[in-house]
């Protein structure tokens, strides 16, 4: 069933000893007499390939004279029906369903049309026109053409010509150009050329395009999907986006499909039954792990948790397996998870804040405005905002000396007793210094009763050597104690060890030596050590904690060739608690710091109540160093802005501070 040479990836395969008059009659007996046996369909049908499939409705038909779809569909119901009746009909006959229904009526399914003409290759939609053409007598490109309009309808009619160039088909001196034409006609350009765009993404073959895309990210310091979300809108945006992912990873495409059709509240059932019946035969196993890897979770057992009945059932026998349970790493996602750390290696990315030094900067009037919006009964909030979040952290600690020489008064302690609650917070950690702020924050992680160790682990592991020696500093200072004292006696065990290497600041920081990586890769991928002087902890501290980020990119590298597991997975699997969360950590400090803060602001949101706490202590500690950076990491991963997010999930004037230190709306 796989193409030559190539393993299949599908998660249904023919069944052995297939026999299809049998089958017909056993789909037959079941839907015979007052109600139909379900969970015979459902065992029988999700079982057999297509092509056996097709064998059973043409069997069904000869021995019965009845149509098995007709049958079905007057049998079942609901969304386990059309679920069983998709998977009667021919790959290229159920895009052509879809197609239709998206189209037919009023409104169009611009989402189904972007999945599938965005998703599929040169031959499948020849195939699809041609079943469109068989099924309702009618053109496929003119009814697409009549039902959309501009930019969104060019590339979807460019995308139905099925003429991308073949994968072997690179064009090397091609790729510099490319790059430079799509940087001219976005970035570059007043306006965009949309044309341009059209020609490239829809023509160059797969492979070509994803060097062009390593390409561009050299060039212009962001990834394609951030500058297609900057210069496009609306249906033709998310159709562009829809390529690209799908020229970077098919499989990463429909587990993010898959993953959006089933969280929150409610389910995008035609989404999941089109997307777990099209992929079942093709790449559904590399889906499967793509999810996982990505979600952190199985798709088994969000479909379990998200689904029920018979609909459920069948939709678990497609999807072939538990990832939770099995704990393989398959190709797919490999390949994925090492473009992700050679991407990670080649970015030449400029990280910006949001807080600039303000012009024409005055700290004895800044300092008088300050006194006036405290003095007498009340207190003006939003001028403390104003000021407090439009300097730099340089310009305020200039402001706290202003004060005090103009007014013989301490700032922060009128700051104090001015504010109250998580603006107060907000605004006194902005006067206080880089390195005293993050000293406060390991300071109350590490007092009174419990340990709050996702703080110290989200601090100490992305923290460069200058500003762990600054902190350092500022805690002894502050609290007449070493830092490093206070964490060994707070913590314990492996978690102690590696904080308090990472504590030290003694983090190599010269380039990538390809023959250590090589063997610092061979020490984490090596699982016989029975030598507890050795333990897998004590070697993954030694190399984590110590090596340079470019080293370590290429260690990882080197992890993902020797295992085909991406050292991500290898720590999830093999290591627990805070010890796996630390270096979780710094793995993706290593990979992307921005995205792991983007993570951590989108999870301090999600959901009921705010983590207001992680929230705050981001939003201040990156707002001079990468918020902007942040930023456009948080709208990729999650397809809504920062701003946006903050705006919906607080409130008064703690959300208007937050929003001038977020600096925008994306």
């Amino acid at each position: 069933m796989a193409p030559k040479g190539k393993v299949y990836r599908g998660s249904v395969k023919d069944f052995p000893g297939f026999d299809a008059s049998q089958d017909a009659e056993a789909l037959y007996n079941a839907m015979k007499g007052f109600g139909s046996d379900k969970e015979a369909i459902l065992d029988l049908i999700t079982s057999r390939s297509n092509k056996q499939r097709v064998e059973i409705c043409q069997a069904y038909k000869s021995l019965y004279g009845k149509d098995l779809i007709a049958d079905l569909k007057y049998e079942l119901t609901g969304k386990f029906e059309r679920l069983i009746v998709s998977l009667m009909r021919p790959p290229a006959y159920s895009d052509a369903k879809e197609i239709k229904d998206a189209i037919a009526g009023i409104g169009t399914d611009e989402k189904c049309l972007i999945e599938i003409l965005a998703s599929r290759t040169n031959q499948e939609i020849h195939n699809l026109a041609a079943a469109y053409k068989d099924a309702y007598e009618r053109d496929l490109e003119t009814d697409i053409v009549g039902d959309t309009s501009g930019h969104f309808k060019k590339m979807l009619v460019v995308l139905l010509q099925g003429t991308r160039e073949e994968d072997n088909v690179v064009s090397e001196d091609l790729v510099e150009q490319d790059a430079k034409d799509l940087l001219e006609a976005g970035e570059l350009k007043w306006g965009t050329d949309e044309a341009q765009f059209i020609y490239i993404l829809g023509r160059r073959s797969k492979q070509h395009l994803r060097l062009v895309f390593d390409e561009y990210l050299k060039i212009s310091g962001k990834p394609i999907e951030r500058s297609i979300r900057g210069e496009l809108s609306g249906d033709f945006e998310k159709l562009m986006l829809a390529v690209v992912k799908c020229i970077r990873s098919t499989a990463e495409y429909f587990a993010e499909r898959l993953y959006k059709a089933m969280k929150g509240l409610g389910t995008r059932d035609n989404t999941l039954i089109r997307i777990m019946v099209s992929r079942s035969e093709i790449d559904m196993l590399d889906i499967r792990e793509v999810f996982r890897t990505k979600y952190e979770k199985s798709l088994y057992n969000m479909i379990k948790e998200d689904t029920s009945g018979e609909y459920k059932k069948a939709l678990l026998k497609l999807c072939g397996g538990d990832d939770d349970a099995a704990g393989e790493f398959f190709p797919e996602a490999a390949q994925v998870a090492y473009r992700m750390w050679e991407l990670s290696a080649v970015a030449k990315v400029e990280l910006r804040g949001t807080v600039q030094p303000a012009g024409g900067f005055n700290d004895d009037g800044d300092a008088q405005v300050l006194r006036k919006a405290m003095k007498g009964l009340g207190t003006d909030e939003g001028a403390i905002i104003e000021v407090v979040t439009q300097r730099s952290n340089a310009q305020r600690q200039q402001i706290l000396k202003a004060y005090k020489a103009h007014y013989g008064r301490d700032l922060m302690a009128d700051l104090k007793s001015e504010l109250s609650g998580s603006l107060a917070k907000l605004i006194l950690g902005l006067m206080l210094t880089p390195a005293q702020y993050d000293a406060k924050q390991l300071r109350k992680a590490v007092e009174g009763a419990g340990t709050d160790e996702s703080v110290l682990i989200e601090i100490m592991a992305t923290r460069n050597n200058r500003e762990i020696a600054a902190i350092n500093e500022a805690y002894q200072e502050a609290y007449h104690k070493r830092l490093e004292d206070d964490l060994s006696s707070d913590t314990s065990g492996h978690l102690k060890r590696i904080l308090v290497s990472l504590a030290l600041g003694n983090r190599d920081e010269g380039p990538e030596n390809l023959t250590q990586a090589h063997e610092d890769a061979k020490k984490l991928a090596d699982v016989s050590s029975n030598d507890s002087s050795d333990s897998l902890e004590t070697r993954f501290l030694s190399i984590l904690c110590t090596r340079s980020y470019p080293h370590l990119r290429r260690v990882f590298q080197e992890f993902i060739k020797m295992t085909n597991h991406d050292v991500e997975h290898a720590i999830r699997k093999r290591m627990s608690g805070d010890v796996r969360d630390a270096f979780l950590a710094i793995v993706r400090s290593v990979k992307n710091k921005p995205a792991f803060f983007a993570d951590k602001l989108y999870k301090s949101m999600k959901g009921a109540g705010t983590d207001e706490r992680t929230l705050t202590r981001i939003m201040i500690s990156r707002s001079e160093i990468d918020l902007l950076n942040i930023r456009g990491e948080f709208i990729d991963l999650f397809d809504k802005s920062l701003h946006h997010m903050i705006e919906k999930d607080t409130s008064g004037d703690y959300r208007k501070a937050l929003l001038a230190l977020c600096g925008g709306e994306d």
